[in-house]
């Protein structure tokens, strides 16, 4: 039995799968097998990874009869994983040489807990490398082994699978899957943390996230789909009314919700412009269902803004995010 399974999702990204598959292929420690889901990507990529697979017994290819999109992609390599433990990759991001030796040294250090989460850095095309603001997050004094309550910073991070070492058998356990749809990562690494009886840390950049420029990145592009964020968090707090005993997670829960749904529509070249103020009707009417008793908003600016989209109140959002550019221009 191989110590990890790489779930690689496949789709569109015949220039840099290869960069990525050598990325794994490429590291040495504890053995592994790779699995490739070809979710019936158009372009040159299915036979791409027939080739590897031909070429190297610890590739293993799963063509998909149809695309069912990324979240499901990684649902049917977790369906035939094997690995002690499993690991995320997407498709045009890439290991960090010597990931996987750093990451079996500390589970095997710390006992094989639950989940291990490392931190990723953002490659540009001009070469820059920058790591993620997360990083002190991995640098502060933190017991080896621990719970979400010794370090509820955790739940601060990008909330990405492709960032952490989950158990196979703590997956199998939680009956944790991806939904269709945009966002899918968030029902996943949510009720993952929250869930997780042992946690570690591994301080070293063990992902280069690649900042593509020529629409690769569906969360930059204008869709609906945003509007599926909506249901993601319906699947957490669904995962929180299956378990009492994380109740007292609800309120942290609600506000990064909250932040998650400025950012959706804060963020430009998301939610369509004429979308908007429905996208404000539908938080208004999410918010209203989920508010957990004790939730207490922020202070300052961005606890004034996730107020007024939790009510729905479009115009005055626009209003304080003007007074806010003014100020900004005022101060240049």
């Amino acid at each position: 039995m191989p110590r990890f399974s790489v779930i690689v999702p496949v789709y569109q990204v015949q220039d840099y799968l290869a960069e990525c598959l050598d990325s794994v292929l490429g590291q040495d420690g504890p053995e592994f097998e790779l699995i490739a889901v070809d979710d019936r990507s158009p372009d040159g990529c299915g036979a791409m990874l027939d080739a590897a697979a031909a070429a190297d017994p610890r590739v293993r290819v799963l063509h998909l009869p149809e695309n069912v999109g990324l979240g499901r992609a990684r649902n049917a390599g977790l369906e035939v994983a094997t690995g002690d433990y499993v690991i995320f990759l997407d498709s045009d991001d890439t290991l960090t040489p010597g990931l996987l030796r750093a990451v079996g040294d500390r589970l095997a250090a710390t006992g094989d807990p639950d989940v291990l989460v490392y931190d990723y850095a953002r490659t540009y095309v001009d070469g820059r490398i920058t790591r993620a603001a997360s990083a002190h997050v991995f640098g502060a004094a933190s017991p080896d082994v621990f719970d979400l309550d010794a370090r509820p910073d955790l739940l601060d991070l990008l909330q990405v699978v492709w960032n952490k070492a989950y158990r196979r058998g703590f997956i199998t356990e939680q009956e944790l899957a991806f939904p269709a749809g945009y966002y899918e990562d968030t029902p996943f690494t949510y009720p993952a943390l929250l869930a997780a009886g042992s946690i570690t840390l591994l301080d070293r950049i063990g992902v280069h996230y690649r900042q593509r420029q020529e629409g690769g990145n569906i969360l930059a592009t204008a869709s609906r789909k945003h509007f599926d964020v909506f249901a993601q968090y319906d699947l957490v707090f669904a995962f929180l009314d299956r378990r009492p005993d994380l109740d007292r997670w609800r309120p942290v829960v609600y506000g990064k919700m909250l932040n998650h749904l400025n950012t959706v529509v804060a963020k430009p070249g998301r939610v369509p412009a004429g979308a908007r103020r429905e996208y404000f009707r539908r938080a208004a009417e999410h918010c209203a269902r989920l508010r957990p008793a004790g939730y207490r908003p922020p202070a300052g600016a961005d606890g004034v803004r996730a107020e007024l989209l939790s009510h729905g109140r479009y115009g005055a959002y626009r209003t304080v995010r003007a007074l806010a550019r003014a100020r900004r221009l005022v101060r240049r």
